[in-house]
This record gives structure tokens, sequence and C-alpha cells, in this order.
């Protein structure tokens, strides 16, 4: 039996009765609530729930946008699905479901994400992969819908944004390759307009500052997050003259890749090229040399997504009194023996 209607006629009482009864109303009494809980779970009632949805003008879902595209998808499954763990275990505890709103790479994400919108999809948004400039975020804060970016962007105002540490992993990674003793440092950065390029690369060019290093455009190798990627990025580095003897990576798949390209070069990662990279891939914890990364706890960060977007609710954000927030999400290094060699040595 499926059906409000049909469980009331069962029952020979009103359908308000039995709504009532089923939503936990105190103007029904115990003995009519049990008599309808009963009826419902022996006659396997299920709520129309498109129709609650319609009358109470939410929908009880939380949409989670990413691109989608070969090299997304390849360099995503382990992000996202770490991540997604995390936001279920803060939704759940509100009875909201998660859905994953992937955006075809041949469409424009603002069109995408208006369709989704008007046609109601979601009750807040979670957007990722931002870019410099991005009109999603203008658009979300003129329709004054809830939403937290995972990542920064020059679009927007005032908006709740985490982002990762970008300018900590790029100050790390240079500071501990020149304490090596190496002054010609490449860095991968994304061959796209994300913003986590641009935050990633000035960071990288005040930490050579720092160090009294001239920056060398030259060394800046802009590759598909993706293992091709990396393969890419390792090509070009073994072309240039004279060989940079480090190289920094922004993603992790990128490390598998480069191995590849450096053992069909007769170059030794950890030996003839030091190799930082970033995050830890399972796949890449099989890398020899083990790779020297940055990493984190990607269900701690998808909770706090989760926390923050619920702070931006009126219905939720009591239960987040810490509020909608902007949070800059550190990583730990966790040394290998990629740029185990020193150049004083």
């Amino acid at each position: 039996m499926r059906g409000i209607r049909q469980l009331a006629k069962h029952l020979d009482i009103s359908i308000g009765t039995v709504s009532r009864a089923l939503n936990g109303k105190p103007d029904v009494n115990e003995e009519t609530r049990k008599r309808v809980l009963a009826a419902a779970e022996e006659l396997g009632y299920v709520a129309n729930q498109s129709g609650r949805s319609l009358r109470q003008g939410t929908t009880n879902v939380i949409g989670l946008m990413i691109e989608s595209s070969k090299e997304t998808v390849e360099n995503a499954d382990n992000f996202f699905l770490g991540l997604t763990g995390g936001l279920q275990s803060v939704l759940s505890r509100h009875k909201l479901d998660l859905i994953m709103l992937p955006c075809p790479n041949d469409e424009d994400p603002q069109e995408y994400l208006k369709r989704m919108v008007t046609r109601r999809v979601v009750d807040a948004l979670i957007i990722s992969a931002t870019q410099r400039i991005d009109k999603r975020i203008d658009f979300l804060a003129k329709a004054k819908i809830p939403f937290v970016a995972l990542g920064r962007s020059s679009s927007g105002g005032n908006y709740s944004w985490i982002d990762l540490d970008f300018e900590g992993v790029a100050a790390s990674a240079v500071d501990r390759l020149v304490a090596k003793g190496h002054r010609r440092i490449a860095i991968a950065v994304p061959s796209t307009d994300v913003n986590l390029g641009y935050i990633f690369l000035d960071a990288y060019r005040s930490a050579l500052e720092r160090h009294g290093i001239a920056y060398d455009p030259a060394l800046v190798i802009r590759a598909k997050s993706s293992e091709q990627g990396g393969y890419q990025a390792g090509d070009e580095l073994i072309r240039l003259d004279p060989r940079p003897t480090a190289i920094i990576l922004i993603y992790e798949l990128m490390a598998i890749g480069l191995y590849r390209r450096m053992v069909e070069a007769g170059i030794v990662p950890g030996r003839d090229l030091a190799v930082i990279g970033f995050r830890e891939e399972p796949r890449a914890r099989f890398l020899q040399p083990t790779l020297t990364c940055f990493r984190m706890s990607l269900r701690d960060l998808g909770a706090e997504l989760a926390e923050t977007l619920l702070a931006t609710m009126p219905a939720y954000a009591d239960f987040y009194p810490g509020g909608a927030r902007n949070t800059i999400w550190p990583l730990e290094l966790v040394a290998g023996e990629s740029d185990a060699f020193s150049l004083d040595s």
C-alpha cells in the first residue's frame, strides 16, 4: 500500500488525523497515534515526499556542484568520496540528503547552476572549482540562495567559503627545498582559470622572493589536473635547459604521471629530481621512492563545509552558533624520500 489516502481509508479515519499522527502533532491522542503508526508499518505506507516538499517549499536536499570532465573525474574520485563522507555525517543529523550536481565541461557553469535553481532541485548549494571571477557566486548571492564555496574567488563580496591553505603549501615546499640547496624549483599549476592556481603561483613567487631567488616564468608548467597532466609536466620539465632540480605539484595524481615520465627519461625522483606532491592519493602511496606530500582529513573538511553551509540557513543556524565564516584549511606535510637528497651534500 502506498499513500496517505489509502492508509486513512484502511483505518476509517480522516486524512488530516493520519497526517498529524504521522508527523507527531500534539493534538492527536496517543492511542490513535500508535494505531496509525502500526498500520503504516504493517501496510508499507510511503510518504509522498515530493508533495510534502511542494507544500513546505523545501526539498531537504543539499547539492554539491562539481566539474565533470575526463580529467576532473579521474582526479576527483578520492577527493569527493572522502568529502561526501564528512558532508553526510553532518547533514544526516537534520535528515537532509546530499546529491552530486556534475556540470559537463562543455556547458557554462553559471547556466547549469541557473537550471538547477530554477527547477528547485536543492535548498542550498556547495560549489567547487571556484574561478578567479566566478559568476555563480554573484548569481547565488543576488538570488539569496544559501551556499558555501569550496575555494575563494574575487566575486560575490561577503560570502562563506572554505579554501585549502595553498599559500602555506607553496611557502613550506619552497622553504624545504631551498634548505636542501635547490634554487631552480619548478611548479605545476592548473591549465584552467581555477582560482587556486593564481593563489598558489602568487605564494610561490613570494616564497622565492623571501629567499632572494629570481622568479622565472619558464619554471611554471601549466598542465591538466590528472595523471596525464603529470606526465606532460614531466615531459616539459626535462626539456628545460638548464633542467630544474626540484618540482612542486598541486594535484595528487600528477605525481604518478610525473614518475612515469621520469623513469622513461632515466631520471630518478629523489636522486636526480626532488618532488613534492599535494595530498595523499591511495595509488600514490605505492610510488618509489615514497612521495613527500601535503595531506589532510577529507572527512573533517566535508563536515566543516556542511556546518558552515547550515549556519547560513535560517532553519539550522541556531545549531551552529559559530555562524557562517571563511576558513583556510591547513594541510600536513608528510616527509617521504622523493625530496630526500640535498644539493649541498
